[in-house]
C-alpha cells in the first residue's frame, strides 16, 4: 500500500507521515526532500511554485513510488499534491488503486499559528494564501482534520483506510 499524505503547509504532513510510517513499517519520505534547488530558492523568496517548476519535482515522486511499487513496498509520502494534475501524475504508471490519498485539513487559523510557530529551510509562511487557492479538493482521497494528537490523527487515517486496500 502507497499512502500519499496531502495538504497545504502545516498541514501536518511530515509529522503524521512519519508516524503512520512507523506505526505501519512503512517507508517514509518527504517529498520536500526531493525539491531542486532553484524551487526551494523561489519558495524562500515568498514566490509561489507554478506548474512548470512542480512538473519536474513531480515526477520524480512518482518514479519513486513506482519504484516502491515495483518492489512490493509500503510507503508514505509527504506531498502537498494541491492538484488533480498533481495527483494523476504522482501516480502515472501504477495499477488503479496501487495509491491512497489522505487530504489533512486543518483551519487556516491553526495552519497560520503551526507555521509561525516552526523554522522551514524554504516555505514562507506567506506562501500558505497561495497553496490555499491553488488546492482542488480530491474527490477520492480519505480527508482528516488534523486538530488533535498524531497519534489520533493516525488512527483515524487507518480507520478509514477500507482494509481490502490495505497491505500495511
Amino acid at each position: 500500500m502507497i499512502v500519499v499524505l496531502m495538504g497545504v503547509s502545516g498541514s501536518g504532513k511530515t509529522t503524521i507521515g512519519t508516524l503512520l510510517a512507523e506505526r505501519v513499517g512503512a517507508v517514509f519520505a518527504d517529498g520536500d526532500d526531493y525539491h531542486p534547488l532553484a524551487n526551494k530558492e523561489k519558495m524562500a523568496a515568498g514566490h509561489p511554485l507554478d506548474d512548470r517548476d512542480r512538473q519536474p519535482w513531480l515526477e520524480v515522486l512518482n518514479g519513486l513510488l513506482r519504484d516502491w511499487f515495483a518492489e512490493g513496498k509500503s510507503g508514505v509520502l509527504a506531498c502537498s499534491a494541491l492538484k488533480a494534475s498533481y495527483r494523476a501524475t504522482l501516480q502515472a504508471g501504477m495499477a488503479k488503486g496501487a495509491v491512497t490519498f489522505v487530504l489533512l485539513e486543518a483551519s487556516k487559523e491553526m495552519l497560520s499559528a503551526r507555521l509561525a510557530e516552526r523554522k522551514h529551510e524554504y516555505m514562507n509562511p506567506g506562501l500558505l494564501d497561495s497553496q490555499l487557492a491553488t488546492l482542488e479538493m480530491p474527490s477520492e482521497a480519505v480527508r482528516v482534520v488534523n486538530d488533535r494528537s498524531p497519534d489520533e490523527v493516525v488512527s483515524q487515517i487507518l480507520a478509514q483506510i477500507p482494509s481490502s486496500d490495505r497491505r500495511f
